[in-house]
């Protein structure tokens, strides 16, 4: 059973990570539909404003709590975020809380060893409130994808980005829940999935970058091809290797290799793409988004490779 302090201090390094990711969701989704079907971003903006409100409440509690590791591993922001966003809501109108990324950029990790009753019970109200938040945007992003698959909807999101975002999406929600049931985490049948699972997303990163260059961006595609074809491989070896511990640190130093170089090609693209010098349909801030996934991943691997 999770200690007091693991609970909060674990709550809020994934709601630091992932409350952000689900309010960038709802907003590549608000920006992704047509004027027929208004509703539905008006639907989109309602869960990417509830999701600004969940993340400020968990920054203004993360100070000297959040781990050291998170925040410096550039899941939580990125150098690009703050340009990205201010970029993005040039370009959409939707104004996108700044305030926010500066906070994050103040916290400061660790500090806290004693967790106080009044702050165990807070965490435990803020997850219980994520719980139904994260569960109703699974469900409307459902809606959308049978929607666009059964040609009752058009939405310049790709089908398999959608199903994308419903699978991070249900990780945050199981971990949150996991969580409030104070289960240990199981270290090794962990590193499994989450090897599976984030080099399945590094290939679609890949393959969704390929698709929304400019066909004129012939180098950045053949690379964006490369990587997703390397984490194909990587995607089926992490599944091959889900009963074999020595398999397993194999994939697991490939993988770290890999998102390393991935994520210093996504890292030069949002560069390239916030300086203009990068033919795409790529709003701003899905570059640094991806960007962040990256660093989650990486932080990730490093992690299993340290306690195998």
């Amino acid at each position: 059973m999770l200690t007091s302090f693991d609970f909060v201090r674990q709550s809020l390094d994934i709601h630091l990570f992932f409350a952000r990711i689900m309010k960038e969701h709802s907003f590549f989704l608000e920006a992704g539909f047509t004027p027929k079907d208004a509703n539905f971003t008006q639907q989109a903006d309602m869960f990417r404003r509830e999701f600004d409100k969940l993340l400020a409440e968990v920054v203004s509690i993360s100070n000297g709590v959040a781990s050291p590791e998170v925040l410096q591993s550039g899941e939580v922001i990125t150098p690009f975020t703050q340009k990205a966003e201010m970029a993005t809501t040039f370009f959409t109108g939707v104004q996108i809380p700044t305030g926010i990324t500066q906070a994050e950029a103040a916290l400061r990790g660790g500090g806290m060893t004693v967790i106080n009753p009044g702050l165990e019970q807070r965490v435990f109200a803020l997850n219980q409130a994520a719980i139904r938040l994260i569960a109703d945007l699974i469900r409307f992003k459902e809606t959308i994808l049978s929607n666009v698959l059964s040609c009752k909807m058009f939405t310049v999101n790709y089908p398999l980005l959608i199903l994308h975002i419903i699978r991070e999406a249900k990780l945050y929600l199981e971990t949150i829940q996991r969580l409030q049931r104070r289960m240990p985490i199981n270290l090794e049948k962990e590193a499994r999935e989450q090897v599976f699972f984030w080099n399945r997303q590094m290939a679609e990163h890949a393959k969704f970058i390929r698709g929304l260059l400019d066909p004129t961006e012939n180098e950045l595609i053949s690379k964006a091809n490369d990587f997703g074809n390397e984490f194909d491989q990587l995607t089926a070896k992490a599944k091959a290797a889900m009963d074999s511990t020595a398999q397993l640190a194999k994939v697991t130093d490939a993988s770290l290799k890999a998102t390393r170089d991935l994520r210093d090609f996504k890292a030069q693209g949002t560069e390239g793409i916030l300086a203009c010098k990068i033919r795409s349909i790529i709003i701003p801030l899905l570059g640094d988004h991806v960007l962040r996934e990256a660093n989650h991943f990486i932080r990730l691997l490093r992690s299993f490779e340290r306690k195998a």
